[in-house]
């Protein structure tokens, strides 16, 4: 049974995201994504994830498997909190392996590969439509803004 509380509880988390429970525990612990539904309490809670913390837990994962260090990903994730809104239309996020950078408009991203720099693009509407259709049941209601951009 569920329960009446929305979000996401850290088994289907990790599984949706692809990351280990170490890993998600350790970005908790380290204020890098922590749980916008509900922060573990003590013995006995469980952390839920709004689906806004799925967006970025993905993107991070991402960046991670394409070379680019912990310590970026904290300032891109930083960035994201600062000008994304609820749902991040139209934003791509570039990365050569060890920068990270931000297009809004498909112009930008040609100009890029145009310099003669390989670069790996993260469409972040793709990576919330591919979350939705994983969770079809909850997506877009569960949505919410992403961690921390309402407050920034």
């Amino acid at each position: 049974m569920r329960e009446t509380t929305p979000g996401f509880r850290v088994p289907e988390v990790c599984r949706v995201v692809g990351i280990s429970y170490r890993q998600l525990d350790y970005w908790a612990r380290t204020d890098l994504v922590t749980p916008s539904v509900r922060d573990a309490g003590g013995s006995g809670t469980q952390r839920l994830y709004s689906f806004g913390d799925l967006v970025l837990l993905r993107v991070i994962k991402k960046l991670l498997d394409t070379g680019v260090s912990l310590q970026r990903i904290r300032r891109a994730i930083a960035y994201l909190r600062q000008h994304v809104g609820s749902h991040p239309t139209g934003m791509t996020l570039l990365s050569d392996g060890s920068r990270i950078y931000a297009a809004d408009s498909p112009e930008e991203i040609i100009d890029l590969l145009q310099k003669g720099q390989g670069v790996f693009a993260i469409a972040l509407d793709r990576v919330w439509d591919d979350l939705s259709e994983a969770l079809p049941q909850e997506a877009p209601a569960a949505a919410g803004r992403l961690k921390g951009a309402a407050s920034a």
